[in-house]
């Protein structure tokens, strides 16, 4: 097995003295050098599923297995980047002593890679919201991880900079082979950037779609792209009625 394997993962949280839960008994197999997008409605347990899979929380139980060492790194909602930091900054924060002098040639590589060469040394108040994002997402793969996980990345963007970002993550993703977990609740979104979706229902992988793999730039008005819409909304909403 080459990527991640999540068998029977189970996750609950303490609300007002009850016990919520989450992730009820997720099995996914998540392979390397693709974009694996999670989608479902808000509350099934996207993010937990993210969390739990990068290491940021421990599961209640069930086993998150990966092909040998690993590192993960996050790009959230918000760009998160240090205020007072610039961009070729933002991008060795966190990397130490001997990894940080390894990776500061590679710096300026990564910089062109996502499109902020010129800007290495602005810092975040000087970039539009895509830039920083872009200044995250340079961040991230300077640490060199196994899989980056993305957590609704682009969502806060207005359309035409989410529409430029995420072909921007496509030809990242394809120039270093990166693989990626990606949550989002946006059905275009995942059918633009997915190797494979998956569908989330009351904590349990509900269906998996496999869009197919990136050659030239997906239409979603194509028929094939359509009726994968069709079929993800009738998933979702006969969620919602459950």
């Amino acid at each position: 097995m080459a990527g991640i394997e999540i068998t029977n993962l189970k996750k609950s949280y303490e609300v007002e003295k009850r016990e919520v839960p989450v992730l009820t008994g997720v099995n996914l197999k998540i392979p390397e050098k693709q974009i694996t997008v999670i989608l479902g409605r808000s509350g099934c347990g996207k993010t937990t599923l993210l969390r739990l899979t990068g290491g940021l929380e421990a599961a209640d139980s069930g086993q998150i297995r990966y092909d040998g060492a690993h590192r993960t790194a996050f790009v959230f909602q918000e760009p998160r980047l240090m205020p007072w930091l610039t961009v070729r900054q933002n991008i060795l924060f966190g990397l130490r002593g001997r990894e940080r002098r390894e990776n500061g040639a590679a710096a300026d590589e990564i910089i062109r890679t996502v499109g902020l060469e010129g800007f290495e040394t602005a810092y975040p108040s000087q970039l539009s919201g895509g830039m920083q994002q872009r200044n995250a997402l340079a961040r991230a793969l300077a640490y060199r991880p196994s899989f980056i996980m993305m957590d609704e990345p682009f969502a806060a963007l207005d359309y035409f900079t989410r529409e430029q970002m995420q072909r921007e993550l496509l030809r990242v993703q394809k120039t270093e082979s990166c693989s990626i977990l990606f949550v989002t609740h946006s059905i275009d979104e995942a059918l633009l950037l997915g190797n494979r979706i998956v569908v989330l229902e009351k904590g349990k992988v509900k269906r998996e779609y496999v869009p197919g793999e990136h050659g030239e730039e997906r239409n979603l008005l194509d028929d094939r792209f359509i009726r994968l819409k069709r079929e993800i909304i009738a998933d979702l909403n006969e969620a919602g009625r459950g």
